[in-house]
């Protein structure tokens, strides 16, 4: 089966050349049809033509001089929008009509501008009423004003000025790109594990480079940290790849795709695949198979597919399965004033979100664990369990990282409910207590914990400091999980130490970095607040020993352990 996984391994390289070949072949030239493709407003795509003055058709072979350029010129049309913005008008006569349709194309324009990332087909547009009511000479000047182009649009922009063998195959290579993948890592999955008896397999886990520390995990770490940095502040270098998934973009939404698609996907297709490979790996256990069924399907549809069927349907694209603290900005203003503004599907959304934190997360907790959410539901579990899964047994189980988990994660969950109780209280009393540096505020919070700690450190650390680095030591959510798991729950981790011999096995494949074999060799049941109930523990056992259970909840904290020693069998007291 050895020639078979290096087919397999070989078919993804070539699909990682073709992804590269893709970033290199094309170049880029601005046009009419580009800026009006991206721009619909179109005093704003007038006043960037007039500033693009000679970039225009003009052939550019590096992204890095296109990006630029566009730049400079966005700044220039904006100096000028803001000239004509402040000219006095002309008429004082002049009558102003509006389209309640373009209340719609606010809204999106709001949430785009928020997220950061803009596309073709929801550009920004003017500021208009939509009452449809008739504007005065009073009003005429302001309601004429056109906002300014944000520069975060230069991506979208770069993406539709791509001419040569992308523009011409798009499709051709969307599908060269999957095929490759997907067939290499089927075949690599296949190999490795179908042909082989049933049952965990962990030899050479600490021997192979890429599960131990060595150097090619820290390649694929630095490959997956520069991949997030460029991907949240440097979209344009992906604008090749925006382009590859533009296809898929408009099969599902009818709008092209941007830098927020184009990781979903990467995202979507990842839990997949790898999904795939976890559910060979682990094909004994039906445990295994039905909870990466699970966290396949929820990515794929509620994070994934659903979000973009409203945005189809002009709604906000929200994750219906994300819980706020984990959905950081669901109690920020402008979400609340959008979901507000989309009639009675943006009131169920936030009467929904409402309702999942202060009655599903402890109602299902307490039956459960937090495992119904780490590890069946939530998209940074399901990541974390299929492409995470070779670096599970990374987690550090030493006291001193248990130490700083607790500190870490815990003053996450306060400095979150801090800053939104405080949103909460402006958005209420308009802006009476910090005004707009509430702003500054959510910028802050959102750069620092939910894309440098979430998403680089999260993520791009996987090879070096396991799968579960975000849940661990910083998630808010799983906090709150915790809290109710380890003091008001069901759930348990249930042991035999008269059946333990002390393997390691559990503690060494533990991702939360919880030692269980001590708990197993005293017999004592494992209630810890950090535990995902992810069951690999009790999968790598090679006597029984663990098993994943729920009942009273009186009784789930075993006091007294059985300790077993050379001599005798004792209890302690």
């Amino acid at each position: 089966m050895k020639i078979l996984q290096q087919i397999g391994m070989a078919l993804v390289f070539a699909g990682l050349a073709v992804l590269v070949l893709i970033l290199n072949i094309n170049h880029y030239s601005l046009t009419e049809k580009s800026v009006r493709t991206t721009i619909e407003d179109s005093a704003q795509a007038d006043a960037l033509l007039t500033a693009s003055g000679k970039l225009l058709n003009v052939e550019y072979a590096s992204k890095f001089s296109f990006a630029r350029d566009i730049k400079k010129s966005i700044d220039q049309a904006n100096v000028n929008l803001e000239t004509e913005n402040n000219e006095p008008a002309e008429d004082n006569n002049t009558v102003i009509k509006t389209d309640s349709t373009d209340s719609d194309s606010d809204s999106a324009k709001s949430n785009e501008k928020d997220s950061g990332k803009f596309s073709a087909g929801i550009p920004p547009k003017i500021n208009q009423d939509s009452s449809g009511a008739d504007k005065t000479a009073d009003t005429a000047v302001e309601e004429s004003a056109t906002d300014p182009i944000d520069s975060d649009i230069v991506t979208i922009i770069l993406k539709n000025s791509i001419e040569g063998p992308l523009q011409k195959n798009t499709t051709a290579f969307l599908w060269l790109v999957i095929g490759l993948f997907s067939t290499g890592t089927i075949l690599f999955s296949l190999a490795s594990y179908l042909f082989k008896p049933p049952g965990i397999n962990n030899n050479n886990v600490f021997k192979k480079s890429i599960s131990s520390k060595g150097i090619v995990g820290v390649i694929v770490g630095i490959g997956l940290i520069a991949f997030y940095c460029i991907l949240y502040w440097y979209p344009y270098l992906l604008a090749d790849l925006i382009k590859l998934v533009d296809p898929l973009s408009y099969s599902i939404s009818g709008y092209g795709a941007d830098d927020g698609f184009l990781y979903g996907t990467i995202y979507s297709f990842a839990v997949l695949l790898l999904g795939i490979k976890m559910f060979l790996k682990y094909r004994q256990s039906t445990y295994q198979k039905i909870r990466t069924i699970s966290v396949t399907f929820f990515q794929l549809s509620f994070a994934f597919i659903i979000p973009e069927i409203l945005r189809a349907l002009k709604k906000p694209p929200l994750d219906l399965k994300n819980i706020w603290p984990l959905d950081y900005s669901f109690f920020w203003n402008n979400n609340i004033s959008e979901l507000i503004s989309n009639g009675k599907l943006g009131f169920f959304m936030l009467v929904w979100g409402i309702v999942l934190l202060i009655i599903i997360v402890p109602l299902f907790t307490y039956f459960f664990g937090k495992r119904w959410y780490c590890s069946w539901v939530c998209g940074c579990g399901g990541l974390a369990e299929t492409a995470g899964d070779p670096f599970r047994q990374l987690s550090s189980k030493k006291l001193i990282a248990w130490k700083i988990e607790r500190i870490m994660i815990y003053s996450v969950l306060v400095v979150i409910t801090l800053f939104t109780a405080i949103t909460l209280i402006n958005y209420f009393s308009h802006g009476s207590l910090l005004g707009t540096a509430t702003e500054t505020v959510q910028t802050w919070y959102g750069f620092l914990i939910g894309s440098v700690f979430a998403g680089v450190i999260g993520t791009g650390l996987y090879p070096i400091l396991g799968n579960r680095v975000w849940c661990r030591f910083g998630c808010p959510l799983s906090a709150i999980f915790g809290i109710i798991q380890r003091y008001k729950s069901r759930f348990r981790i249930t042991t035999n130490g008269g059946q333990c011999i002390s393997c390691g096995n559990c503690s060494t494949y533990c991702e939360m970095g919880i030692d269980v074999r001590s708990y197993a060799q005293k017999g004592q049941n494992i209630v810890r607040a950090s535990c995902v109930g992810c069951g690999i523990c009790a999968e790598v056992c090679p006597r029984g020993v663990l098993k994943l259970e729920n009942g009273k909840a009186s009784d789930r904290i075993n006091n007294d352990p059985i300790l077993i020693g050379n001599n005798r069998i004792e209890v302690k007291l």
